[in-house]
């Protein structure tokens, strides 16, 4: 793994626009993918694709975040931005997964929710809540993996998982660099400070234990090899969900609370090195 890069260099690298994007991952996963579309309340919002597939020989729902490979391609995708219309086309899957009992699969890569005012008018901060909820009670196994940038709500609208992945030079924050040194110093050129200060790549929220495991890229980041990274992820998701695929619905559940209240834990440096020495 490359370690001389610092977090403002792994950001660029998430973000870079030949990195592969969610179809690319899902094309290779899945022996087949059979593509849902629309919320059934308002339109079809293509930055989030959601659908059908085989995955390791078994039947799962699988959505992800999806950006453009050129201009054309990223306006029709809002540059991976999602709608409300997204967030409820991948809350449609969700329910759809568990009433036939079909694992989750989600791949994240935004920079976040579409910030727009229509967006806000038709529901926006409501959708992504409600995403919230029903994924935090969701009676299946669900692997989310972060394959570029996770951005703020628009990421975690689909990453309330049982297991949570990083590739090694993707990033994961409540806010873009820029808009934090914005807030923080009113000075977005401070945004190289601001991704270090954040604690936001793979290798932090590793050691703080808010994700399970850091997939390997080539070096270089996954646009220089996108067909092993690849290879390296679908390995990852197999391990992942065969091993929630043995737990019954009261253990999934159970597990998956205790993950999420164990997070933002806080110890002082004593603490630490009491646990540390017991």
């Amino acid at each position: 793994m490359t370690t001389t890069l610092t977090p403002w260099d792994k950001v660029q690298i998430a973000r870079h626009p030949q990195r592969p994007h969610s179809l690319d991952y899902i094309r290779a996963l899945c022996d087949d993918f059979f593509e849902f579309h629309g919320d059934r309340r308002q339109a079809d919002d293509q930055a989030i694709v959601c659908g059908l597939g085989q995955f390791d020989g078994i039947s799962a729902v699988i959505m992800g975040h999806q950006k453009g490979n050129d201009t054309k391609e990223n306006l029709r995708r809002h540059f991976g931005m999602p709608h409300p219309e997204g967030y409820r086309k991948a809350l449609r899957m969700l329910r759809h997964a568990e009433k036939f009992g079909f694992p989750v699969i989600t791949l994240i890569d935004t920079p976040g929710a579409h910030p727009s005012m229509e967006a806000e008018q038709r529901g926006q901060a409501q959708a992504i809540a409600q995403n919230l909820v029903v994924m935090a009670d969701l009676k299946v196994p669900v692997v989310a993996s972060v394959i570029g940038e996770g951005g703020s709500g628009g990421a975690i609208a689909i990453g309330v998982a049982d297991r949570l992945l990083m590739l090694e030079h993707s990033v994961y924050s409540v806010a873009s660099p820029e808009a934090s040194a914005a807030i923080l110093w009113r000075d977005s050129g401070k945004a190289s400070e601001a991704a270090k200060a954040m604690k936001i790549t793979a290798q932090d929220l590793y050691e703080f234990n808010i994700i399970d495991e850091v997939v390997p890229e080539p070096e270089g980041g996954a646009h220089l090899d996108a067909a092993s990274t690849i290879q390296a992820l679908n390995a990852a998701i197999r391990r992942h969900l065969h091993e929630l695929c043995t737990l019954d619905v009261p253990q999934l559940l159970e597990q998956r609370y205790a993950k999420y209240r164990a997070m933002g834990v806080y110890r002082s440096a004593q603490e630490r090195a009491v646990a540390t020495e017991a």
